[in-house]
């Protein structure tokens, strides 16, 4: 036993905490999970601007990544299907029919532009050691963009799960400009697939949306699907469509796919049937509509946290600035350095400082003869002249003495403080450098990233509303059964999804969806479609043979479980749903009785609820009782 508890206080709870970590989940930082992190910076190491096999990039990732080529492989197809930072050539699949990828061997990679801009900039990026220790990893992109509402993604991992929808690259940078200028936004998914979108219980990122494919409707003997939902392809939704016609959900005469770098489902309509009345039909049975439900589930200083789109796309701006602000830092040095180098040249050159060191026989006395010519032009230098500085100067060759410009030494000095200018004046404004940025992304890639996803206000369809009502529900009196399935009386014209109230010569009540075959008793009361707004009125007589009146609706109701409408041991004489009505009661005659006849109005009595007992008419004992 206390192995088992060693087991699950300790392996299990590590294992759990590494696939949330490093495999499930991804960091809010750069929006990638591992695995990804690792495919980019492998490509980051190959970057030659030519294509690579993929399988020598595959190979070359498990270095990196040690959970086998295939998740590699997978992870390498859904990241280029993305778009964004893979440039892919050959067969890496189709995303609209769910056709898969070839053979590693047989497809190349790149990386595209986008990726080497907002992704990659080693002098800034935290490494560690890979998995053997042989190499180095980054711990996480210094990304410029946010890349995990971008490209969207999903995981599951021990007790939690994520699932994050892609938004509109373009659309996020303006936000962030938005967030920068302290000025409001909205984010919204857009999915490469295109399709509708309706955002109503979107919920910041942390509820559902409504996803319709796109139908083409100008034909009004054929449907036209130009754009599929997100999550489907062209072979689940023809699926779904002929699932639903076999089931005589819907009345279509066949069905065509066109589709190639453009969805185009083509749906031949039956002999008399119209494309307005498929339309409702098709988003309630088929996968031309659905609810996703999402859950933005990331990574954040080392641990799972619950964050909304504004979070992210706030922590991601934030980060930008830390980005932008570093690489400044760094660039400002090293045009420090540059200017440092260029000054020493330039006093070194211009006031032959060099020819000092000719009569010098030792090299500390070189050095010397070297720093005491450069100590009259300490107001010049910047900083300490440094023993590598030293050096660098006298291994300027003589051929650079004899040529060197004076002027285009200045220049280049002159050119030199002026980009330090610019930088310290962006590190004084770092939001407006930051909206510099994003504005120039824009304008370079807005073409490539444009909308897919109309976003729409959509009601869901019920499918009770959609479905055909195309059976016909009977009722045969002699043996007490009732369906569409049933030689008998027919009642209406129902469909499957149709509910039905029945009440039973005892006084039982069910709501029920429309059944095939049911029994449901001789002389059945009562038989329709539920309305929850309809006046029942029942006669009843209790065990002293007294007559009763009960006024109520049918409302609240478990499917298919039965109820009373009268108390135990009474039993039902008469029921109707009509108004303005009279009851007419006969007693049995009694000795000195002279009244044996009596009328009641049905208005005078309350309407109360369904497991309310009812009034009584008389203390008398009843003969017959009728409404008149």
């Amino acid at each position: 036993m206390a192995y088992l508890d060693t087991l699950y206080d300790k392996y299990f709870l590590e294992h759990a905490s590494y696939v949330i970590k490093d495999r499930a989940i991804p960091d809010i930082d750069d929006g990638l999970k591992p695995v990804q992190r690792r495919i980019l910076h492998t490509l980051f190491e190959m970057d030659d601007g030519k294509y690579h096999k993929v399988a020598n990039l595959v190979g070359q990732t498990m270095k990196y990544h040690p959970h086998g080529d295939l998740s590699i492989i997978g992870a390498l197809v859904n990241l280029a299907n993305k778009e964004m930072f893979i440039d892919k050539q050959g067969n890496f699949g189709n995303i609209f029919t769910g056709d898969e990828a070839s053979a590693s061997r047989y497809i190349e990679c790149r990386l595209t532009p986008l990726a080497r801009e907002v992704l990659h900039n080693p002098r800034i990026t935290e490494y560690e050691d890979s998995y053997d220790g042989r190499s180095r990893e980054p711990l996480a992109f210094p990304a410029k963009i946010p890349v995990l509402l971008a490209q969207g993604t999903e995981g599951i991992a021990p007790g939690m799960t994520t699932k994050i929808l892609p938004h509109n690259l373009i659309e996020l940078m303006e936000a962030q400009i938005a967030y920068l200028k302290d000025e409001p936004y909205q984010l919204s998914p857009d999915f490469l697939t295109g399709g509708q979108v309706d955002i109503s219980n979107y919920n910041d990122g942390n509820g559902k949306v409504l996803v319709r494919a796109k139908l083409d409707t100008s034909d009004p003997k054929r449907l036209v699907i130009r754009d599929l939902p997100y999550g489907s392809t062209t072979e689940s939704l023809i699926a779904s469509i002929e699932v639903a016609a076999r089931k005589n959900k819907l009345k279509i005469s066949g069905i065509s796919d066109y589709t190639s770098d453009q969805v185009e489902i083509e749906i031949q309509l039956a002999r008399g049937v119209h494309t307005k009345d498929t339309v409702d039909a098709l988003y309630a049975f088929t996968d031309c509509e659905s609810s996703i439900s999402v859950n933005m589930l990331v990574i954040r200083d080392n641990r799972p946290h619950i964050m909304s789109v504004t979070d992210v796309l706030a922590y991601n701006t934030d980060h930008l600035a830390k980005v932008l602000k570093a690489e400044l830092k760094i660039d400002e040095e090293i045009l420090k350095d540059r200017l440092h180098a260029k000054t020493l040249e330039q006093i070194f050159i211009e006031n032959r400082i060099y020819k000092a060191i000719e009569e010098m026989t030792t090299v500390e006395d070189v050095n010397q003869s070297v720093l005491d010519g450069l100590k009259p032009f300490k107001s010049k230098i910047r900083r300490e002249v440094t023993e590598e500085d030293i050096d660098t100067l006298l291994k300027i060759p003589i051929r650079r003495i004899s040529l060197y410009d004076i002027n285009k030494a200045k220049s280049e000095m002159q050119e030199i403080r002026k980009k330090l200018k610019e930088i310290r004046t962006n590190l004084a404004d770092i939001p407006g450098y930051a909206i510099s940025i994003l504005t120039a992304l824009i304008e370079k890639y807005g073409d490539q990233y444009p909308r897919r996803t109309e976003v729409v206000s959509m009601e869901q369809v019920d499918v009770r509303v959609a479905a055909q009502r195309n059976l016909k529900l009977k009722y045969d009196r002699k043996s007490g059964y009732l369906g569409h399935q049933v030689n008998g009386n027919p009642l209406y014209d129902v469909s499957l999804y149709d509910r039905v109230l029945v009440i039973r010569k005892t006084g039982v009540y069910s709501v029920i969806d429309a059944p095939e075959k049911l029994f449901v008793d001789t002389n059945m009361l009562f038989c329709d479609f539920l309305d929850e707004k309809r006046v029942f009125t029942v006669l009843y007589k209790d065990k002293a043979g007294y007559p009763y009146i009960k006024r109520c609706h049918i409302a609240k109701y478990i499917l298919n479980k039965g109820y009373d409408l009268v108390p135990e041991g009474c039993k039902v004489l008469k029921l109707t749903t009509e108004t303005g009505q009279k009851v007419q009661v006969n007693y049995k005659p009694k000795v000195r009785v002279r009244v044996l006849e009596e009328e009641f109005s049905v208005d005078d009595y309350p309407v109360r609820g369904n497991k309310a007992k009812g009034i009584r008419l008389a203390t008398r004992e009843i003969q017959t009782v009728k409404f008149v």
